[in-house]
């Protein structure tokens, strides 16, 4: 799984963070080096680490109103809504899934951020399934062609895609469309 980190206006900001062990070194010196002023979560059962992340550098934590019953965060977070404009110009963005999960475009980056309404199994950018594909998620994530991204990063498989990996995932099979019986 992947997590993001990206500077954007005067802030510095954690995109659906996962603390990595403590001797991975190299990522706490440049957090220590430029401390996030800003935590978003894109998706309920991604609070993961937000707690740890909020205490240590007083962020500002934005993420979603509703949790699993069995991991809410301790910490307060801002609701977010698609069309919301977060910290840093960031623009959160509908996939059509009934906001189980809030990706967030990044214009200064020209790029898209999923937790997994897109992934990449085997390296491969694919739309995660959901019963609402053709009627919600499909269209909604044809509207994100509107936008003049570049590059499309995911938490699952491969992270960073460019944008005519997200065009051809629009007409591809899904991954994990369930079985039929």
């Amino acid at each position: 799984m992947s997590s993001f980190v990206v500077e954007s206006g005067d802030e510095v900001i954690l995109i659906d963070p996962l603390a990595p062990r403590p001797s991975q070194r190299s990522f706490w010196d440049r957090l220590e080096a430029r401390p996030p002023t800003v935590v978003v979560v894109l998706k309920p059962d991604h609070v993961r680490d937000v707690d740890l992340f909020a205490h240590w550098y007083d962020a500002d934590v934005y993420g979603p109103y509703l949790f699993w019953l069995d991991d809410t965060p301790r910490t307060q977070l801002k609701e977010i809504r698609p069309g919301d404009v977060l910290p840093g110009g960031l623009q959160l963005v509908s996939d059509g899934r009934g906001m189980m999960e809030t990706p967030v475009y990044l214009p200064q980056q020209r790029a898209l951020v999923f937790a997994d309404g897109m992934t990449a199994p085997g390296g491969e950018l694919r739309v995660w399934w959901t019963p609402v594909l053709e009627h919600g998620a499909l269209p909604a994530l044809r509207a994100l062609l509107d936008l003049p991204f570049e590059y499309v990063l995911v938490s699952h498989g491969e992270p960073v895609h460019r944008r005519a990996d997200f065009e051809a995932a629009l007409e591809r099979e899904p991954w994990s469309r369930p079985t039929d019986g």
